[in-house]
């Protein structure tokens, strides 16, 4: 069935003007009135509904009642990834979204290619917002993980313990091809305090990032002797932590 999500207030029995986006995708999907789909908006839970009309640039839909279904892993873990470049960082996301992650934190590292200025910077972050939000439409979790404001990892490293209780990280971990433990290391059971997973770009961490993240109490772990692209290591992180900790 087709899901989309949507940023409105939902209620059951609501008839719902529906974004000009879900408008837009209910087209491309050739859907019609009377056509079954399911909302949500991020809070939780998913609405069935019933398409009632559809225009060119209008359609509305009636609720029904709120189903609590989740999908979400019984453990929250934080993506803290140096900015790779190209259309990595979008792959990253969607992927990472896919195999549970609750947050993104993209980090701007000394070995990041991209640059990006306020501006551009805010632009990404929409972007990728939006691929969060399509990528929890297609994978089935109700709750978008929130993509945060890029951050210089200096700055983030020295202010982790000074954030609010719903970015605070009772463990954290850095993946470093220099690191003496391996992912046997970590935890058989799924903590119950979040977490966070620490990953350079192209060329991973500087040495001076990685001494800077082992000061903020990251234990760093290495996965073997072949050296994994930035876009593989993560999602090979979090593939073995969903199957360790019970994320499927």
């Amino acid at each position: 069935m087709p899901r989309f999500f949507t940023d409105a207030p939902l209620h059951a029995g609501a008839l719902l003007d529906l974004p000009e986006t879900v408008v837009r995708h209910v087209q491309v999907l050739r859907l019609k009135t009377g056509d079954a789909l399911t909302l949500f908006n991020g809070t939780g839970g998913e609405y069935p509904a019933v398409l009632t009309t559809l225009e060119k640039r209008h359609a509305t839909a009636q609720l029904g009642e709120h189903d609590t279904r989740e999908a979400e892993a019984p453990y929250r873990v934080t993506l803290a990834q140096g900015i790779a470049g190209g259309d990595k960082m979008d792959w990253l996301i969607e992927k990472a979204i896919e195999l549970g992650v609750t947050d993104i934190q993209p980090l701007a590292t000394e070995r990041s290619v991209i640059r990006l200025d306020a501006e551009r910077a805010a632009k990404r972050i929409a972007h990728w917002q939006a691929l969060a939000q399509a990528a929890c439409e297609q994978c089935g979790r109700n709750r978008v993980p929130r993509i945060l404001p890029i951050r210089p990892i200096a700055a983030w490293l020295r202010e982790l313990d000074a954030q609010d209780a719903m970015t605070s990280y009772g463990w954290r971990v850095l993946l470093s091809p220099r690191a003496d433990s391996g992912f046997d290391s970590l935890p058989r059971e799924a903590p119950s305090e979040p977490g966070v997973l620490l990953f350079g770009p192209e060329g991973g961490l500087a040495p001076q990032e990685e001494t800077l993240a082992r000061e903020a109490g990251f234990t760093a772990i290495r996965l073997g002797e072949r050296v994994l692209r930035t876009e593989t290591a993560g999602m090979a992180v979090l593939a073995a932590l969903a199957a360790r900790w019970g994320g499927w």
